[in-house]
């Protein structure tokens, strides 16, 4: 007898997170699933797997995508009880998501008509429910359409409508399906969907409860998300060997740690000190000389961050890579022996001339375990659109290690950051080099005056500034920045930069 291959007949279903790659298949499914409704754009999408990937699930069968759904984490609690859909998604690009909220919300879930009856919704909810209780969040939420209501809107109000599907005398594709999949009515919400005709606009709103739920500590509701940030105003001076400088960084993150910092933040190329020592005339010699110093670099900020329990904000060192170009980088050190990094994107034409330092082309943002956080150095926080990508990508608070000679170049880097501080609801840090190095070529004088800023609103500190130092002195600045305030005035500040952005008619695009 043959032996039959099965394989043949084979139709894999799989259930997954959402791809880029699938982003053009859900919006040509989402305008087969719902004719007449506006389609997800493919920066919203793009947005979704930015902001939280976790929460985006397709249906692949046979390679195929045929469904599909969206969600984003909040707390539910802080949400007007007659908010809308753009209310509750930053109008569907989610940048509104709280890691550290309480509730899943469901923005939409999709099946192709061709594969219903398939139980396609069912899978996708089990995903969604799966991934509520592997984060041990509390419920899922969801704004249920109510499809079939245009049919009997002559005949009986939304709420009769409910209660007739409620108690299973009316089909409703969407609410009888929400009922057996165990989601119970909360209300009824007008006005959330502006575009849904259908349902005339109306939406249920519905609460699926995790029971297998268990409060820890840090998931009771916080009234205040405080940071502390020890900002390092760092004297450049002659010093002799490596030693000396690893006594002078150590004796500073010993200040910030005593003093309870979450973040301790040093200059840009501050360990050009270290040419104090090298006795190298040519500044592009020099500097190639400084990058031997590397690797004890790093062991050095990863042992303090370690051994003091901070994370390190490591300023800015050049670092000859495999290309053999030298780059600008900035190195973040957590408490927890990880390391990250970010290049300098825009170099001064004084960089370029002295030191033939090369740019790097990623905007990144990195988790802590006190949030969301970039870093941009020095001459990057002049150009607006990177601090707006980063906070679309998150960031809670941008750090900028900085390094200028004069009164007019600090100011630069001061007013972008305060600027950027504003435009994006968000905090912002600086940190500068004072002092002089005479015999180092380049690097002979110095100008700051560091400081930690604010949006400008009555919850903030005075002025936009938490803290400033005074200028051209050494000494450390300790500021506490409060993240559930900035949470919550994204959302019913004075003004809403964020969600009040006109996205209909202009973006930033990112490019990798």
């Amino acid at each position: 007898m043959t032996k039959l291959d099965l394989s043949r007949f084979e139709k894999k279903m799989i259930i997954r997170n959402t791809r880029k790659e699938d982003i053009n298949r859900i919006i040509s499914l989402q305008n087969v699933c719902f004719p007449g409704m506006v389609p997800w754009k493919y920066d919203q999408l793009e947005s979704h797997l930015d902001v939280f990937s976790e929460g985006q699930f397709v249906a692949e069968y046979d390679g195929e995508i045929i469904g599909s759904c969206s969600s984003l984490i909040i707390n539910f609690d802080e949400y007007d009880d007659r908010h809308t859909w753009d209310d509750v998604t930053d109008e569907g690009y989610i940048t509104n998501h709280n890691p550290d909220g309480y509730n899943l919300y469901g923005i939409e879930i999709m099946v192709h008509p061709d594969y219903r009856r398939m139980k396609i919704g069912q899978r996708l909810y089990e995903a969604r429910k799966e991934l509520v209780r592997h984060l041990n969040l509390k419920s899922i939420i969801i704004g249920g359409r109510i499809p079939n209501y245009h049919k009997y809107a002559e005949e009986m109000a939304p709420r009769e409508y409910v209660s007739q599907v409620t108690l299973h005398k009316i089909y409703d594709p969407v609410l009888s399906f929400q009922l057996l999949n165990g989601f119970s009515l909360m209300r009824i919400n007008p006005n959330y969907l502006p575009d849904d005709v259908q349902s005339i606009k109306y939406a249920t709103l519905m609460e699926w409860n995790n029971v297998d739920y268990k409060p820890t500590s840090k998931r009771f509701y916080k009234t205040s998300y405080p940071v502390r940030i020890c900002v390092v105003q760092y004297m450049m001076r002659q010093i002799n060997s490596f030693e000396d400088f690893a006594n002078q960084v150590e004796y500073f993150t010993d200040v910030a740690s005593d003093a309870g910092a979450d973040f301790a933040v040093f200059p840009e190329i501050f360990t050009t000190q270290l040419m104090s020592f090298l006795n190298e005339k040519s500044p592009s010699m020099a500097i190639r000389r400084l990058t031997e110093y590397t690797e004890p670099y790093i062991e050095l900020f990863t042992d303090l961050a370690v051994r003091y329990n901070v994370n390190i904000i490591g300023g800015s060192h050049f670092v000859k890579e495999e290309d053999e170009k030298i780059y600008n980088i900035a190195y973040l050190f957590r408490r927890d022996g990880t390391i990250e990094k970010q290049y300098k994107l825009h170099i001064t034409p004084n960089e370029r001339k002295w030191w033939g330092i090369s740019p790097g082309d990623q905007v990144k943002v990195f988790d802590t375990d006190c949030g969301k956080i970039a870093i941009q150095i020095c001459y990057d926080i002049e150009f607006p659109e990177l601090a707006r990508i980063a906070t679309d990508k998150g960031a809670k608070i941008i750090f900028t290690p900085f390094c200028t000679e004069d009164r007019q170049g600090y100011l630069r880097v001061r007013y972008c950051a305060q600027a950027r501080a504003v435009e994006n609801q968000i905090y912002t840090v600086i940190s500068g080099t004072v002092g002089n190095l005479p015999q180092t070529e380049n690097m002979d004088i110095q100008y700051a005056q560091s400081g930690i800023f604010a949006p400008s609103d009555f919850e903030f500190a005075r002025d936009g500034i938490v803290g400033e130092t005074n200028p051209n002195i050494e000494m450390v600045l300790i500021g506490d920045v409060d993240l559930e305030i900035l949470r919550r005035q994204r959302q019913d500040g004075t003004v809403r930069q964020l969600k009040d952005r006109r996205q209909d008619i202009y973006s930033i695009q990112y490019k990798k």
